[in-house]
């Protein structure tokens, strides 16, 4: 069964255009949605995909109304992949049903393995080049190791309550118990 879903992102946007497409497409039936592909929250998707079943195709009119990001859309097409869903984008010509289709989705799940790639690769680099000018990252310190060993000592004394070495340092005492 061919099972369409429709989304613009605003109310004054209409649903015409894919509402047409879909419907020359041949789908049974057609989830239409009114919500901003950044909003996680989109009723209509969730209720589409869990009514396909296995042997269904799933139809867009364009890839974007689906997913906010290609990682988005690679993980959806992955989940349907593995329940037996085919997906079909109108606009961009792509079937994942035909082994043309899996392949350009392939290479779209290999370009985005190779984004991440490198924003790891510029992360790490970014660490590293800071490290070597002598910045190491993370919260700064916020008592001296000179206040660490006189602290100590006083909490090992037992003749000043916690509450006072902390106010005397600026510190919570949650820190002094650190």
């Amino acid at each position: 069964m061919r099972i369409g879903y429709a989304r613009v992102s605003t109310d004054d946007q209409t649903l015409d255009l894919q509402r047409d497409a879909l419907k020359r497409a041949k789908c049974r039936h057609t989830y239409e949605e009114h919500a901003s592909g950044k909003n996680t929250a989109r009723p209509e998707l969730d209720g589409c995909l869990k009514a396909l079943r296995k042997g269904d195709t799933l139809v867009v009119w364009r890839l974007d109304r689906l997913g906010r990001s290609l990682r988005d859309l690679i993980q959806l097409t992955q989940d349907l992949q593995g329940r037996g869903i085919g997906l079909e984008s109108l606009t961009e010509k792509i079937d994942t049903v035909s082994t043309t289709g899996k392949l350009v989705f392939h290479v779209f799940a290999a370009l985005a393995e190779f984004e991440r790639n490198l924003i790891r690769e510029r992360t790490l680099a970014g660490l590293k080049a800071a490290r070597a000018r002598g910045r190491n990252g993370g919260r700064p310190k916020k008592l001296s190791p000179k206040e660490l060993k006189t602290i100590r000592t006083l909490l090992r004394s037992n003749e000043v309550p916690v509450q006072d070495i902390a106010a005397q340092f600026g510190v919570n005492r949650s820190t002094l118990y650190r």
